[in-house]
């Protein structure tokens, strides 16, 4: 069976990567670059680390701490975009991914607090 949402933050951990290289060649910054990487790769690691949790709690514990980094990584990208750094095309097509993963990680959250 699929893992959407480890499969989705998984792609955007790729794609945050990628964001953080391109921001430190191409515009030399490297300090919300890196904060963003951080929150970015976070996430999947994270829900890699709920799959393997031990109980409900520590499950929920683990999805409620990916949910927060990935809030986290939509604070950075909004300093991104509003510092210049990226295109609204370029930060559209990236938020759009992180909205995704935030609204999919809510809903398991939420069913998961009610189960």
């Amino acid at each position: 069976m699929e893992n959407i949402v480890l499969q989705k933050s998984y792609h955007f951990a790729v794609r945050s990567a990628k964001l953080s290289q391109y921001l430190q060649k191409t515009h030399s910054e490297y300090i919300i670059s890196r904060q963003f990487l951080k929150a970015g790769t976070s996430i999947g690691a994270n829900i890699t680390e709920a799959q393997q949790s031990q109980s409900r709690a520590d499950f929920l514990s683990k999805m409620n701490i990916a949910l927060k980094e990935a809030g986290e990584a939509q604070y950075w990208l909004n300093i991104l975009k509003d510092s210049n750094y990226l295109t609204l095309r370029e930060f559209n097509s990236i938020y759009s991914d992180c909205t995704e993963i935030v609204r999919i990680l809510s809903a398991i959250v939420k069913t998961t607090k009610n189960a």
